[in-house]
């Protein structure tokens, strides 16, 4: 695996990401940096690229051009499932919890391979640190106000409390950086806030999250950088105030 060079503080990068689908270019040469404990908003209009983009950072889609950089270690076209083991989550827009398991059951099943084989990863995950990951998984329903619902069937659970669980499935393995497919979409506000503040605790563990949202009165006050889309480029960057810029309404709003 090819190295790059770092200075410490970055923790992914895409150099000049693209991706065309039968001749349409649905990433053009898209540059972005995310960083250690913050959270990053990926903002554009239908069809700008956003969901092609975390798609191609984690491995779902493979990029023609350019490169994906994790911690200075190049991951490009990586299988998921290795993005994955590096600390790379993501979570979508539909929850998609095992529904006939308990809420406690689906954290568990969360936690990453040992990576010598299906059954003696089963026998260490499951005999010799079946304690230490049951800890974990309470501890993270606490966290994110579920544990009295911890051995009920995960189809119990109301589409804000399955959208809380993804996060917590998505928290289980050592994660480095969260991705987050529309995370408040369907969810009342006082749930969404509640999410959101949980969100801004995670960063605070040095995790780096990049969100897809659409539900900007909500979220803006949570973010610390923002990235717009438009026809698969990256057209503004910056905090808040890129929303006022020319390009930006533009591209949401028509010329």
């Amino acid at each position: 695996m090819r190295q790059t060079r770092s200075d410490g503080t970055d923790l992914l990068t895409t150099e000049e990401l693209s991706k065309y689908f039968i001749g349409v270019r649905a990433l053009d040469s898209v540059n972005i940096t995310l960083e250690k404990g913050e959270i990053t908003l990926l903002l554009g209009p239908n069809g700008s690229g956003k969901t092609t983009l975390i798609s191609t950072i984690t491995g779902f889609h493979k990029a023609d051009r350019g490169r994906v950089i994790l911690e200075g270690r190049d991951i490009t076209n990586l299988p998921p499932h290795q993005i994955y083991n590096l600390g790379i989550t993501r979570t979508f827009q539909i929850p998609r919890p095992l529904k006939r398991m308990t809420v406690l059951e689906n954290l568990m099943i969360g936690v990453k391979s040992s990576g010598d084989g299906i059954w003696g990863s089963f026998r260490r995950k499951w005999l010799e640190e079946e304690d230490e990951t049951i800890e974990r998984a309470f501890n993270l329903l606490e966290f994110l106000g579920l544990k009295r619902l911890a051995h009920h069937p995960a189809s119990d659970l109301s589409g804000g409390e399955s959208k809380l669980l993804e996060l917590g499935r998505a928290l289980m393995p050592d994660t480095k950086l969260l991705i987050m497919d529309e995370p408040l979409a369907g969810i009342a506000p006082q749930l969404a806030e509640k999410l959101l503040n949980r969100l801004r605790e995670i960063k605070e563990l040095g995790i780096g999250l990049l969100l897809i949202e659409h539900r900007l009165d909500l979220v803006l006050p949570y973010a610390d950088k923002i990235y717009v889309m438009a026809e698969g480029k990256i057209i503004a960057k910056g905090d808040e105030e890129v929303l006022d810029e020319p390009s930006v309404l533009e591209a949401y709003l028509g010329a």
